[in-house]
């Protein structure tokens, strides 16, 4: 780490800390990824470190940008659909060394055992650590997973939480949940960003059908879009009722995981496994509505790219509230996990009404790509990133002296 003449650290060394790698394709390490890239082009020196579940990130290597992967069991997602891989004794070894070489911590949520490595290292280290806090409780219908996240949070994130030096919320719903959290400083809300190069309105004479068409998709038909893993938080089984309800609208699934939508043998419903970054594009421009009948959300970066490509948004009531100042763009539909049957044909209603709407609102897919655009920007956040962990490593410099020697640098 270096200071300037002014007594600013000019040259930062980040330990950017996720569960997976971005090849996960999971919303929160696609957005640890999309900040490693930014905080890069910035001028920080970024080492990103994640398990092994998934290869290294696709971003280039370089002097400034180093992959990390530590292995770990992912044996929770294989067979439960849980991301939760555990690290073992070796993986433990490599991110204290890692910790002890960078200048501040960036962690991507708080409940990974990684995760919680690394914040014990950074403490033992003093190191600065911010905390990026993407979700809250996720209710499963299994009544022990509930109970073990609702443990979860209350004996590890609550503690990560008030450990932490800075923790920053993604979503106003998020930053609600843990409100009551004793901080060392209060949180600050950062929403996600979006490209909206590459997720934008189509281009002047877009042709939905023939684009239909080359997805294997009917143009005739409303086409309602999903784009998240196949998991039962993203609420998959809401998915498949509502498909059974409406078999005149056809449904566009992009993702993957260990629910196959395949297997409910419903004509109207489209899987695409493949589809990813680009390759969406096509798929949110052609679609008439995006759906999200997820729980235990922050802001879920697929329902900012689908308001950048001008869809209008259903979700949970909840996951509708987590940027208040959207609420024009984003219709908010309660989920009932004990009435799956219900809350699917009131999502069905709520299609209705959206489809029906559109009709009148000629300049709506606009005005939702406009508001994407202005209020969710990745060069603003990793900016705003970059301002608080500057301001804590000087501020930690200026405590110990002007020293850049962690007393307990001899103990690795």
């Amino acid at each position: 780490m270096g200071t300037g003449s002014d007594g600013r650290v000019s040259t930062l060394k980040v330990l950017l800390a996720s569960a997976y790698f971005d090849t996960h394709r999971g919303g929160i390490e696609m957005v640890a990824g999309k900040l490693a890239r930014e905080l890069q082009q910035r001028g920080a020196v970024v080492t990103w470190l994640a398990t092994d579940a998934t290869a290294p990130s696709v971003l280039q290597v370089s002097e400034t940008f180093t992959p990390k992967s530590i292995p770990a069991w992912n044996i929770t997602e294989r067979r439960l659909g849980i991301p939760f891989p555990v690290p073992g004794a070796a993986a433990i070894a490599a991110i204290w060394r890692a910790v002890r070489k960078a200048d501040a911590v960036l962690l991507h949520d708080s409940l990974y055992p990684s995760n919680v490595a690394v914040m014990l290292a950074a403490r033992w280290y003093r190191k600065p650590v911010v905390l990026v806090q993407h979700i809250a409780a996720v209710p499963y219908a299994n009544p022990l997973l509930r109970g073990l996240m609702q443990t979860a949070n209350l004996l590890i994130a609550r503690p990560m939480l008030g450990a932490a030096d800075q923790v920053v919320f993604i979503s106003q719903t998020v930053a609600g949940h843990f409100s009551n959290v004793q901080f060392k400083a209060k949180p600050r809300l950062i929403f996600n960003g979006v490209d909206t190069e590459l997720f934008r309105l189509p281009n002047a004479g877009f042709d939905k059908a023939r684009v239909k068409a080359s997805l294997g998709l009917s143009g005739g038909r409303p086409l309602v879009v999903f784009v998240g893993r196949f998991v039962e938080k993203k609420g998959l089984h809401i998915i498949e009722r509502i498909a059974c309800q409406r078999p005149d609208v056809d449904f566009a699934l992009a993702g993957w995981g260990p629910i196959d939508p395949r297997s409910w043998r419903l004509s109207n419903v489209h899987v695409f496994s493949d589809l990813h970054a680009a390759a969406l594009v096509p798929l949110y421009q052609s679609g008439d509505v995006f759906v999200l009948p997820s729980v235990g959300e922050g802001l879920p970066l697929v329902m900012q790219e689908a308001l950048a490509c001008g869809l209008p948004v259903i979700c949970g009531s909840e996951t509708a509230l987590a940027d208040p100042a959207a609420k024009a763009f984003i219709e908010g539909v309660a989920i009932d996990l004990s009435s799956p049957d219900q809350t699917a044909g009131s999502f069905a209603a709520a299609i209705d009404r959206v489809l029906a709407g559109e009709a009148a609102l000629p300049d709506a897919a606009m005005a939702r790509n406009a508001y994407a655009s202005n209020h969710y920007s990745w060069k603003v956040a990793a900016m705003d990133y970059l301002a608080i962990m500057r301001s804590l490593v000087a501020s930690q410099l200026a405590a110990a002296g002007g020293s850049t020697q962690p007393a307990r640098q001899d103990r690795a």
